[in-house]
Parts: C-alpha cells; structure tokens; sequence
C-alpha cells in the first residue's frame, strides 16, 4: 500500500507494508484524512520512517479480532496516534466511533484532534448557557469548533481572529467577531487561549473574577510573562493548562457526540481545502503560511 512517511524534510509519500492489526485493532481503509498544526512540528523531531497521521476516516475492511468495535463495512471517524496519512491503518477500537449516514466521510476526517479539543476545553468551563466566552485563534480548526460548540451550549461568543484568513465567525454564532482584544468589551467568564505571548497576558486581564482560562496552545511562538501578580486581585481565578491527549476524557465516546452534533446540523466543520491527498505538501505549506480557515480534508479516496 501507500503511506506517508515522516522525514526530516516532511512527509513522503512511499509503497510501505500494509499494517497488521493488533487483536484490540480494526484495519481501517481510509477514506479521508485531515492535519493538525501541531503533527507539523514532529518532522523535525522524530527519527526518519515513522508514521504520521491522527484524524482519519474510512471503512472498516477487517474487525478488530477480540470482537471490540464495530463490523466490517462499517464507516467510522477515528484519532489515532499514528498512521493514518495512508491507504489503510490500523485503529484501536476505543478510538473509533461509527459515522452517521448524514455526515461526510470527509467532513467526519476533521474532528479528531481539533474537535476533541474544543469540546474537552469548553466543559472546563462549566455550564455555558448565558456566560460569555473568549476564543482565541478562532479561525483555525480548532477555533471553528469551539466557535460552534460555544454558541450551541447558549453561550455569548467573541472569537478574536487574525487578518490573513477569511472565515464567516458570525455564520457560525459568534456574537463579536475583533482582530484586537483592545476592541472587546467586559470580562469573560472563560477564555480558551491558543496564541500566546502578549495575547494571553492581555486575555487573562479580561478575565472575570472567578473566571476560568484554558491554555490550549502558542501559535504566535511566543512565550507570555506570568505570575502570581497577573491573578491579583483575583486570586479565585482558575488557569487550565490544557492538551488533548492528557486530558483522560474518552475519545470513543467524545468522537460519538461530535458526529451526533453533526449529523443533527448543530455543527459543521468548516473545510478550507478538500484536496487529493497526494496534494498534502501543498495543504502543510498553507497551513504553515495560515492560509488556510477551518479544516483542510485530504481524500484519499476520492468519492467521500
């Protein structure tokens, strides 16, 4: 079969041996498949022949042998740790949860990592109807469904968003949409914070007093200067580092409410690109340049 490998430089697409499913383990052919931001910083890291790929969706061609997980023929959406910018992949059953009929495989590839993580950093929030919720970063993957989520759960959303990519916020129910938290009025009772440096700083001083702030990542590269002084007066505060594969929560079941939502209209990721999977270099260097908004789907099979 066909798969990425990881390289120094970046993926290769290379002929590698077809994976052998673990007895816990479906073998998925995969449909289509999607990118994350932060799997761009593993290439440099990770010794040459490893396989990259998390968000994957598909059809289960052969079941996992203990019985766990669902049949062949099945489609399902999946995050795995690995593996899954291929022809097939082998995937954990409780990593795997089955796609409604309504919803795309492609669209069911972007929810992995990026869904997972709003959903998850949202509930640290509490309940959301009627409070007034910060995103950061909020045209990116992650911020189109945080977006979304937010505003389903009743909640009043400003998504702060930079200028170089075009997304409709609005459509997607936020009730501000600012390129400057200079531009945002009163306090927020939950912020959820991916850029960093002087972003952060000045989100946490928007924070309500027993406000919660969810640290989720430093896309702008720069590291913020905190202390102890930036939560005075407001020592009730609650700071929440947070990283989606940390988090405990389980991922069988949190991908299950997300195709639900989907399938039901209440959210819609958004697909900046959808694109032949042998165009991945492409769809990483405009992720990269950020000129991609929402998700970017790669087919792999080309009739999702």
């Amino acid at each position: 079969m066909r798969a990425y490998v990881g390289t120094p430089d970046g993926p290769d697409l290379r002929k590698v041996p077809s994976p052998q499913p673990a007895d816990h383990e479906a073998l998925v052919r995969v449909g289509a498949f999607s990118v994350n931001r932060g799997e761009l910083n593993l290439f440099a890291k990770r010794a040459e022949g490893w396989r990259p790929g998390q968000d994957l969706s598909g059809v289960v061609v052969q079941p996992a042998a203990d019985g766990s997980g669902p049949a062949a023929g099945t489609r399902i959406a999946a995050m795995s740790d690995f593996g899954g910018w291929a022809e097939y992949a082998a995937v954990s059953t409780d990593r795997i949860a089955t796609v409604p009929d309504g919803v795309p495989l492609k669209k069911a590839a972007t929810l992995g990592v990026a869904g997972l993580t709003a959903l998850r950093a949202l509930r640290r929030g509490g309940q959301l109807l009627g409070r007034r919720v910060l995103i950061t970063g909020a045209s990116g993957g992650f911020g189109s469904f945080a977006v979304q989520l937010a505003a389903a759960e009743g909640a009043e959303v400003t998504a702060l968003t930079g200028s170089r990519r075009t997304l409709d916020l609005a459509a997607l129910g936020a009730t501000y949409v600012i390129a400057s938290l200079a531009h945002a009025e009163g306090d927020f009772d939950l912020i959820l914070e991916s850029v960093g440096g002087e972003v952060l700083v000045a989100a946490l001083k928007r924070l309500s007093p027993l406000g919660h702030i969810v640290m989720l990542g430093t896309s702008s590269g720069r590291t913020a200067a905190l202390s102890i002084a930036s939560f005075v007066p407001h020592v009730r505060q609650t700071l929440h580092p947070f990283w989606v594969f940390g988090s405990g929560e389980d991922v069988r079941e949190d991908l299950r409410i997300l195709l639900r939502l989907a399938d039901s209209g209440k959210l819609d990721p958004v697909l900046g690109r959808t694109d032949s999977w042998e165009r991945l270099p492409e769809v990483i260097t405009d992720l990269r340049e950020r000129r991609l908004a929402g998700k970017a789907a790669l087919l792999v099979d080309g009739t999702v």
